[in-house]
């Protein structure tokens, strides 16, 4: 059926969500009166949780975290005691007020949401960042976010010795012999009933994180008390909704990304689940922990179920995983019938979000829904609505017509810390964030993530989008990952470049990647170019980090040059 008559013939949008006199998709997914956004005005991110934890007759026995090394476990009720004592610290040994800015430079552990939680209920301002940042990029994130106080993990501390900021270290550390304050010893010593009570509104700012940069530079992503609530709500119904409120679940995202903070450090307390916490990602940490604690549910990103597939003999048995589900960059057909294939009895399903809209947009609720929809991310979540803009002409677009993906939800944040150009160009004049990234919704209101519409390849007027390049490679046996990026070029203006990691022992050429790719494309999306890599950049949340290999590869010129 044309594309015209199609969207004529819904009118409409009943299972698209379109509403073709305004252009805008709404979500055709509901809440349900159980999991209504609350709306009080003086409600916070930490009261809200502490509401939601499991009553006092169960929390006592309900495990909320484990260690996976060390077997450590937290009770619900532990959970909420170590919350209020470490407030009270915070506020009455280190003077943590309302509106200060709290820097959090920890891997994960068992101890990280105690921490988050304390900040957010004195009305202070969460800044989490990544342990594996220089101490330059640290040092320059916590003077951008005006920091008052800093949490650190023991092993870090010394990127910030040119700060003139205090430090709490997250717990003792046996090479450390000062007189350095704890975290955990103020949890010990501190009365969680002297935790001051402080006037906080939803409106309130509750936390800075930094995106991760993969195009340009990294900026503060102001996010308040409503924009946690709003997604804790749409995560506790999601835990709900696919069936997910007794599953064990697996946290090996870090949490100073959103992704890790809005399902661990905040979303998953409010489903009353219990979450096994690897401090990092590492390969066979992860089969050792589904295959100790019996995991049923893991939040993965591609490079995890891209290492599922490659190495699924190594896995072993893991029998007890149901559920897994992909988010922050796109995960290809390719490696999700791999994946499938492989693991017959776990569902897979893809979701869609951003810094900017605390973690989400997008999901897919069935297994049922992931087969049938293999290349989309889902639909939009609750309370989301969505607008696709033709990037040239700005006009709203109806089904199966590709342009810049636009949102609105109570998710949304508030913008840029400090940077109102910044702000101004992500939001239109009707308050519709630009996510920056080129999509189409399908006739029952399936999202398709393109790529981004800063990484499209020009080649000879045609858009060439990496990811569907880096699939194509992914499913090359000799391959264990790529990524493709733009090089400019005099004739064409620019063509695709591919950089790949070979397999052990494998003797793959450039002219032989170039080939296998030919053979799937058309003429203009070819690879021209290749280069072999020991490992692909990316960030913690598995993201391509593309300005590196552009940087890279421009280095390499100049040093031919």
């Amino acid at each position: 059926m044309p594309i015209e008559e199609l969207c004529e013939e819904e009118t409409h949008g009943q299972n698209s969500g379109f509403e073709p006199r305004t252009g805008i998709y709404h979500s055709v997914l509901k809440l349900g009166e159980n999991y209504r956004i609350p709306t009080r005005p003086d409600l916070d991110t930490a009261t809200f949780v502490l509401s939601q934890l499991p009553h006092r007759d169960v929390a006592d026995s309900r495990v909320a975290l484990i260690d996976s090394a060390t077997n450590q476990r937290v009770t619900y009720a532990q959970l909420r005691t170590s919350i209020r004592s470490l407030a009270s610290g915070l506020y009455h040994a280190l003077g943590v007020r309302k509106g200060d800015v709290v820097f959090l430079l920890s891997p994960n552990t068992v101890l990280y949401p105690t921490i988050c939680l304390a900040i957010f209920s004195l009305g202070a301002v969460l800044s989490p960042a990544n342990p594996v940042n220089t101490e330059s990029e640290i040092v320059k994130q916590v003077r951008d976010s005006g920091a008052k106080l800093v949490i650190s993990a023991p092993e870090e501390l010394h990127k910030f010795a040119k700060l003139q900021v205090p430090v709490l270290l997250t717990c003792r550390d046996q090479s450390y012999n000062d007189n350095s304050l704890y975290a955990e010893e103020l949890i010990e010593c501190c009365d969680p009933l002297e935790r001051p009570e402080t006037e906080l509104t939803q409106s309130d700012t509750a936390a800075v994180l930094y995106s991760s940069g993969t195009t340009g530079t990294s900026k503060g992503v102001i996010l308040t008390h409503a924009n946690f609530i709003s997604i804790m709500t749409l995560l506790k119904w999601s835990v709900h909704a696919t069936d997910s409120q007794n599953d064990v679940f697996l946290c090996f995202i870090p949490m100073f990304h959103i992704y890790g903070l809005a399902f661990f450090g905040l979303g998953l307390f409010c489903a009353g689940v219990t979450t096994v916490v690897m401090q990092r990602f590492d390969f066979r940490a992860m089969i050792d922990a589904i295959k100790t604690h019996k995991v049923n549910n893991i939040p993965a990103v591609p490079p995890v179920i891209l290492g599922l597939v490659k190495y699924s003999k190594v896995a072993g048995d893991i029998s007890s995983l149901r559920r897994v589900g992909s988010g922050a960059a796109p995960l290809s057909k390719e490696v999700s019938d791999g994946f499938r294939e492989r693991f017959p009895w776990v569902e897979l399903r893809q979701g869609y979000g951003l810094t900017e809209t605390c973690g989400a947009a997008t999901f897919i609720l069935s297994n049922e829904e992931a087969k049938a929809h293999a290349r989309s991310c889902g639909r939009l979540v609750p309370s989301f609505s969505a607008k696709v803009m033709d990037v040239e002409t700005g006009t709203a677009l109806p089904p199966y017509k590709e342009g810049e993906l636009l949102l609105k939800s109570p998710t949304v944040m508030k913008g840029y810390l400090g940077n109102e150009e910044a702000t101004a160009a992500t939001f239109d004049r009707d308050g519709w964030l630009k996510t920056g990234d080129l999509c189409y919704f399908d006739e029952d209101g399936f999202v398709h993530i393109v790529d981004r519409i800063k990484e499209l390849i020009k080649h000879n007027g045609y858009q060439v989008a990496p990811a569907e390049l880096e699939a194509i490679l992914l499913s090359h046996q000799d391959i264990i990952d790529a990524a493709v990026i733009p090089l400019e070029d005099v004739e064409a203006g620019q063509i695709p470049m591919a950089y790949v990691v070979r397999a052990a022992a494998s003797q793959l050429t450039e002219d032989q990647v170039i080939q296998f790719v030919a053979g799937q494309v058309a003429p203009y999306k070819k690879v021209r170019r290749v280069g072999f890599i020991g490992a692909i950049p990316r960030s913690a949340a598995g993201k391509i980090l593309r300005k590196e290999l552009v940087s890279l590869n421009q280095q390499k010129v100049i040093s031919k040059i």
